[in-house]
This record gives C-alpha cells, sequence and structure tokens, in this order.
C-alpha cells in the first residue's frame, strides 16, 4: 500500500531542549529524597496522563514543599523557552504537505511539552499522537493504534521515523508500520533501517510510492 502518511517523534527528532533542566526527573527525585520509593513505572505515568508538575507530585504521592514545585515549575519554563527546530525539520514538513502526504506527531512526552511544540511548527500537524492523550507510551501498540485511529490510516499507509530504536522502528515495524530510525551521527551499522537526515523521508517515500 502507498505510504499516506508520516508520523514524526518530537523531541531528537524535530526539535531539540538547548537547556534541559529535566524537572519532571526532579520531582522524583525530590520525592523519594522526602521519603517516597521510586517506582519502575513513574516516567510511564508522567507521560501517560494529561498533568502538570503539581498534578504529578499528587499523582506519585509524597510530600513536596511549595517552594521546591515553584522552582520545578520556573525551570520547567526555561526548559520550554529553550526548545529549538532542528534545521532540516520545516523544509521536510512542508515538503510533505505539499506532496498532499498527512502529518502527524507521535510522541512520549508529558503534558506540558505538547502546546509549545505546536507554536514552532511551520503548520498544525493533521494528528498528534501524544503519549498523554493515548494513555500509552512508545513502543506500546496502544500509542501507534491512537495514531492510526486519529489519522485514519491502516499501519501499513504509516511511515514512522524517530531517534529512538525501539519507540520508533522496532515498534511501528511490530505493528505494521514503516518505522525507521534517525540517526544524526550516521553509522553504516544499519544503515537499511536509519537515516541521517530528515529530508531522507522524500527518498523513502519516493520509493514505497
Amino acid at each position: 500500500m502507498a505510504i499516506k502518511a508520516v508520523a514524526f517523534d518530537v523531541f531528537g527528532t524535530l526539535v531539540n531542549i538547548e537547556r534541559p533542566t529535566r524537572p519532571f526527573r526532579k520531582l522524583v527525585r525530590l520525592l523519594h529524597e522526602a521519603g517516597r520509593p521510586r517506582q519502575r513505572d513513574d516516567g510511564i505515568r508522567a507521560m501517560s496522563h494529561p498533568m502538570d508538575l503539581r498534578q504529578a507530585a499528587s499523582l506519585f504521592g509524597g510530600m513536596i514543599s511549595d517552594a521546591d514545585l515553584n522552582a520545578l515549575e520556573a525551570e520547567l519554563s526555561e526548559e520550554i523557552q529553550s526548545i529549538t527546530m532542528f534545521s532540516d525539520a520545516a523544509p521536510t514538513l512542508l515538503a510533505l504537505k505539499a506532496r498532499g502526504i498527512k502529518v502527524a506527531l507521535c510522541s512520549n512526552l508529558a503534558a506540558p511539552y505538547g502546546p509549545p511544540v505546536l507554536e514552532l511548527l511551520p503548520f498544525r500537524p493533521d494528528f498528534c499522537a501524544w503519549s498523554y492523550e493515548a494513555g500509552a507510551v512508545k513502543p506500546q501498540p496502544g500509542i501507534y493504534q491512537f495514531l492510526c485511529d486519529g489519522i485514519a490510516c491502516q499501519p501499513d499507509e504509516v511511515l514512522m521515523i524517530g531517534d529512538t530504536i525501539d519507540a520508533d522502528m522496532i515498534g511501528p515495524r511490530k505493528f505494521g508500520m514503516h518505522g525507521y530510525h534517525l540517526d544524526r551521527h550516521f553509522t553504516p551499522t544499519n544503515a537499511q533501517n536509519s537515516v541521517s537526515s530528515l529530508t531522507d523521508v522524500l527518498t523513502i517515500l519516493s520509493a514505497c510510492n
């Protein structure tokens, strides 16, 4: 089947955080220091629920001061303000739109990060499969199903690209999509399934369609 849609991971693929502060990770650390044991699924819970830092603190349980929460919120704001697009992102997105290909986002992230990313893009995607709206994280099949339902495509009509092998290549391929790993420091070890630039998506499309 021809490719009708391209889904992009976000951080590390379309955009980069120039000044990372990792406030959600710090929140878990502060709660741990206050006596709450770390849970293996803390990261998944933070990314699969639509919540901000304060709501995450409440969901995780434990004690954290208002002063610490205020500091974390300030760091979150600083981090968000430092988000920039990779130079190959906008040209690739615009070229896909010009070809009539649907453009979607499929990303594991906490809720505060979604809207700021959209403000940087040259146009609004046809659909955003945010993990916090899907209730699942890559490479769980649920988020890929959420994506396909949202863009009204069968899995084999969707090309997925991102900088994480399991989440953006192996997981999508197991689900029936065309998954490719973006390796900006391209190495030949996995050349068949890797690309070094987002513009390579256009070459893949020409070969598939």
